[in-house]
């Protein structure tokens, strides 16, 4: 358990019911630009991948209120947040930094010395963001921002 803005906050991994609350939340324009569109075949992918997790994120009431995708490293190194999303009517409300700190915090992920996450080099409020929470910027990696935390 984390502690929000609006109180504490529960992670957990995703489960196909959880799609009907995800298609809505990608309904919105900004999140499906910068990591839809979503289908079928996403959720079937991330629902059996053993090499990481999707992760839900829930307040106090249960609501949903962040989801975040994690691609583990085997050998240990470095795990990746490969996609992080806030619930659109909540955004830029502070709850960002809390739903990182939840995901991070889940206590089934295997050991790790540190944490990346990239950004698309024309996602500026993503760069402000991880720059904001205190991740540290590493610069370009194929194409994109990289920015790297130690656990």
């Amino acid at each position: 358990m984390r502690s929000s803005p609006g109180g504490p906050l529960w992670t957990r991994r995703m489960v196909r019911a959880d799609w009907q609350w995800i298609t809505a939340w990608f309904g919105d324009d900004e999140l499906n630009r910068r990591l839809g569109p979503l289908d079928e075949e996403w959720l079937d992918h991330v629902l059996a991948e053993p090499a990481g997790v999707q992760l839900v994120v829930t307040d106090d009431r249960g609501a949903p209120v962040g989801l975040a995708g994690c691609a583990w490293d085997p050998a240990g190194g470095a795990h990746a947040i490969t996609d992080l999303a806030v619930c659109p009517w909540r955004r830029r409300s502070g709850l960002g930094s809390a739903v990182v700190s939840s995901v991070l915090a889940w206590g089934h992920h295997p050991p790790a010395r540190r944490w990346v996450a990239f950004v698309d080099p024309d996602n500026r409020a993503a760069f402000a963001f991880f720059a904001a929470i205190g991740w540290r910027l590493d610069g370009l990696d194929d194409g994109m921002y990289r920015f790297s935390r130690d656990v």
